[in-house]
């Protein structure tokens, strides 16, 4: 055998590739960034049925020793971003970092220089300040992953994540002016071991959000995505996870619930139990660094003996095989407890 033929899938789409029969595992990763772009340091290739996960630096490992080339299962699913769409990213968030800083000089001088008002004018004036101090503490763009099905309703959930009055109270209190909101690809951040639920790219200049489920057939639960979004806006001012980020990450959440108290949520958020009773059992786990900052760890956080914040996943004696297990009993409990409600109303005499 003189060459080697292999398919990588990226984002739905395969891609055969031919290298030689002694090929490496790193002779494979720069050919890819030759033919997609995409360079070896973004790339993360998952190999189904094993080796599983391979990240970056790729050892010079032999392909046919490592692969299982000749198995009818075999599946390269290669992850990560095009260098272009991050370079895009960079320029619409340095884009948008000198229109408001334009914008801050121009205040800045209309201070130091105050035009005095007319009686017609000075409501006008008062509500035009009121504004641009909203505007500045908010998220500047919404993107959802076109790419992906019904992208349009991502954009409606980004929104209303964006005019959740508790967000946008802890933004403007904390003067969070965040470049870029948008949705995060499961399949791009999903090992055997963790999801990754949100990321903050370089303190503040883009968040990633986890919206939808992993097999993109519905949507996340309300709840648990705003608190997700609150630890992200945390990695803004604190990039460890040390006892600061922990009590701003604290503060921001109450601050969030003190803002939306009394307000019920509705399924115009979106609001899904089963993936709540998910998160709440510690299947959420978390352990990979975005570009500079943070990202997010769910299931139930408590302190260990070092004073750090772990999921009750790592912390407890049952094995991930059993809490999925339980999980998945009480959402047949409940949907049993469901029908059985639903039978009891259509049988009820009027």
């Amino acid at each position: 055998m003189d060459s080697l033929e292999l398919t990588v899938h990226h984002h739905g789409t395969p891609h055969t590739l031919q290298l030689a029969a002694s090929a490496t595992l790193h002779d494979l990763t720069s050919l890819i960034e030759t033919t997609l772009n995409i360079p070896v340091a973004n790339q993360k290739l998952l190999i189904a049925p094993k080796p599983g996960m391979q990240k970056a630096p790729f050892p010079p490992t032999l392909l046919d020793a490592l692969i299982p080339l000749s198995s009818p299962k075999l599946k390269i699913t290669l992850l990560g971003t095009p260098a272009k769409a991050i370079a895009d990213l960079h320029e619409e968030s340095a884009s948008i970092r000198r229109r408001d800083e334009a914008r801050a000089s121009a205040l800045a001088a209309a201070r130091r220089n105050p035009a005095k008002p007319t009686p017609s004018s000075r409501a006008g004036v008062h509500t035009l300040a009121s504004s641009s101090a909203n505007n500045n503490y908010t998220f500047h763009r919404l993107l959802p992953l076109s790419y992906l099905p019904q992208p349009e309703r991502s954009l409606a959930f980004l929104t209303r994540l964006r005019d959740d009055r508790g967000i946008r109270a802890a933004m403007a209190k904390h003067k969070f002016s965040v470049p870029l909101l948008t949705e995060m690809n499961p399949i791009e951040h999903t090992t055997m071991e963790s999801r990754t639920l949100g990321l903050n790219r370089n303190k503040g200049e883009v968040i990633e959000l986890r919206l939808r489920t992993d097999a993109y057939d519905g949507y996340r639960d309300y709840r648990t995505i705003r608190k997700t979004l609150c630890h992200e806006l945390a990695h803004c001012v604190f990039g460890e996870h040390d006892r600061n980020f922990w009590d701003l990450t604290t503060q921001i959440e109450r601050e969030v619930e003190r803002a939306v108290e009394g307000h019920r949520l509705t399924e115009n958020e979106f609001y899904n139990p089963a993936d709540w009773d998910s998160a709440q059992g510690g299947l959420e786990h978390v352990d990979e660094e975005g570009w500079t900052g943070g990202e997010f760890v769910l299931g139930g956080l408590r302190e260990d003996d070092a004073g750090r914040r772990v999921g009750l996943a790592e912390s407890s004696s049952e094995s991930r095989r059993e809490i999925l297990a339980r999980a998945a009993e009480e959402r047949m409990r409940k949907e049993r407890r469901k029908q059985t409600e639903q039978g009891d109303q259509e049988h009820e005499v009027p």
